[in-house]
């Protein structure tokens, strides 16, 4: 039985002779199986093809499926491939690189389609239920993904086992546009982008900068009880620091152009780490101030390519739960897992139930290319993360060859209530770039020696958090993190009073409530706070001033009656972290 990637896969060569049979003038590019189906990349020329094109574009689909079989593998010469694609200067492309590497040049047929192909498909096509995949929609995409290429056409397909799971993913595709964070974070107030900023330049409006503090309050109250140290660093530094860490030319494209001033560069942060490492070098150390952990929520900027921003998960301005901890090679073990800890912790705190942590690993074969050449260190480190792992009984998959070059790295993967999957940070070990940095303490024997250096952000930044955070909570955030914590409604103006009296009560104690005198009706007044997700409301009516009492409404568990001052205060405070 073929895998789900393989099925994938095949149905995206079924696609390009699909649209080979409605555009015969079209040039097909690449095709691959995505984590919830596939695509193929098209020029289509001058025809202009839309998201109204895929109902007829499918349905040829479904009456070529059962006239295909297998797939046919079929090895060609450089020359016999060129000869193949004459006219497809995207697939020429391809052919040139294939032949430069020196490796075998193959094509699959099934059907009456040929294409140029590494392989990976179904033993039959028998094995793809007709109504277990689905034409999705159409976007544009730059040839490679380089903006500096040409725009192709690019369809995207769902694909599973069968109908059943096709049907739950769209479901769960439609709930998660109710909660897309671009859509309700506009609605709610939190963020918005503006072109004079530029793309990519988040701007936190008033609601959005009340979650930033509340996450940063969260944040430096744990870092205080893991004993962090917390630090401040500036938002840009000259070119030979980041020729120190490594970071130009290699990041360079990730990186603002260079600020040209006093007969030198300056680059934008991309990073805090060597900033960090110029903490602490700016002092000496002995094993007794280890381990030392540095924190901060600095500000960075990389320049991602316009094609690839999306809203707040993908931006060129981030503020970043950052944190790097240097410690001896004995201390390790137990500061990771620590990290670890914290990382479990948050995801209580936010009802994470769903995740996963990626270890990534180094290769024999890469040492001293790929990797430091340090094959010691890193089976060493390898060995005391995965124990780690084990140790807390944390979910993990390793992964061969897809460390840092200074160190293994666990990525972190969430999943939100409704099963959509974020990545929301990576930790690194490092044992090469303090040593870049000269960085040293002094061992209990006098010598001097370079710490290892831990890397981890367990909330990332706010632009990508609060992005879950939206989806996760679809705008319902707990009492705790809510933009507007209450919301003061008195029933008419003779009411204005008593109302003000509890709201100052409130602002006193640091909750954030807002109360409405305006002319507008009772009844707009509370469904203006609803529309708002806010998570309680105190309505003030006559009777309620004649009890010397207010009546309580919850967002999430309904009316609760009337109340006393210090009966609310008791509750509201209860809701705190």
């Amino acid at each position: 039985m073929s895998t789900i990637q393989e099925k994938r896969h095949s149905l995206a060569h079924l696609l390009a002779q699909a649209v080979l049979n409605i555009y015969p003038d079209a040039k097909p590019t690449i095709g691959p199986a995505t984590d919830n189906g596939f695509y193929y990349d098209f020029d289509f020329g001058t025809q202009k093809v839309t998201d109204h094109d895929l109902g007829r574009i499918q349905k040829e689909m479904k009456k070529l499926l059962p006239t295909w079989d297998g797939f046919v593998a079929i090895s060609k010469s450089a020359d016999e491939a060129r000869t193949e694609y004459a006219h497809n200067p995207y697939k020429l492309e391809l052919i040139e690189e294939i032949a430069a590497r020196g490796e075998e040049i193959t094509f699959y047929k099934s059907g009456e389609f040929t294409d140029l192909c590494r392989g990976g498909h179904v033993e039959h096509m028998n094995e793809i239920d007709l109504e277990s995949f689905k034409l999705e929609r159409i976007a544009g995409a730059y040839w490679r993904g380089d903006e500096k290429n040409a725009m192709l056409t690019r369809i995207y397909g769902l694909a599973f086992e069968n109908k059943d799971e096709l049907d739950e993913f769209i479901a769960n595709m439609e709930l998660a546009k109710e909660r897309d964070h671009r859509k309700l974070g506009k609605e709610l107030g939190i963020f918005s982008f503006d072109n004079d900023v530029g793309p990519g330049l988040p701007l936190w409006l008033p609601n959005g900068g009340a979650m930033i503090e509340e996450l940063e309050k969260l944040a430096k109250k744990t870092e205080f009880e893991y004993e962090y140290e917390r630090v401040k660093t500036p938002h840009l530094a000259r070119e030979s620091m980041y020729l120190t860490s490594g970071h130009l030319p290699y990041y360079e494209d990730s990186m603002y152009p260079p600020m040209e001033y006093e007969g030198g560069k300056y680059y934008l942060k991309a990073m805090n780490c060597p900033h960090h490492h110029k903490i602490f070098a700016s002092e000496p150390h002995s094993y007794k101030d280890l381990p030392l952990r540095l924190a901060e929520y600095g500000t960075c900027y990389r320049h991602e390519k316009s094609g690839e921003l999306f809203g707040l998960m993908r931006v060129r301005s981030m503020q970043m739960n950052d944190a790097h901890i240097y410690c001896t090679e004995e201390q390790f073990f137990d500061e990771f897992k620590k990290v670890i800890e914290m990382y479990l912790y948050y995801f209580k705190v936010f009802g994470i139930e769903k995740y996963v942590m990626r270890l990534s690993k180094h290769s024999k074969d890469g040492l001293g290319k790929k990797y430091i050449d340090e094959p010691e260190l890193w089976l060493k480190t390898e060995d005391m993360v995965r124990q780690c792992l084990v140790d807390l009984k944390v979910p993990f998959v390793e992964a061969e060859n897809e460390g840092a070059f200074y160190g293994p790295k666990i990525d972190v993967q969430i999943w939100s209530v409704i099963g959509r999957e974020f990545t929301l940070a990576t930790n690194q070990v490092d044992f090469a770039v303090p040593g870049r940095f000269g960085l040293v303490y002094t061992d209990k024997d006098g010598t001097q020696k370079t710490p290892l250096c831990i890397h981890r952000a367990p909330l990332s930044t706010h632009e990508r958090f609060i992005g879950f955070l939206i989806e996760h909570y679809a705008g319902n955030f707990p009492f705790w993190l809510a933009p507007q914590q209450v919301a003061v409604v008195p029933v008419k103006d003779s009411n204005f009073d008593a109302a003000q009296e509890i709201y100052k009560k409130l602002r006193s104690l640091g909750i954030r409530a807002k109360i409405d005198l305006s002319s507008t009706g009772f009844g707009k007044k509370i469904r203006d706070a609803k529309n708002l997700k806010v998570p309680y409301t105190i309505i003030i009516g006559d009777k309620d001033m004649e009890a010397q009492m207010v009546t309580l409404e919850s967002r999430d568990d309904g009316q609760l009656g009337q109340k006393t001052h210090d009966e609310i205060i008791d509750l509201f405070k209860s809701l705190q972290i």
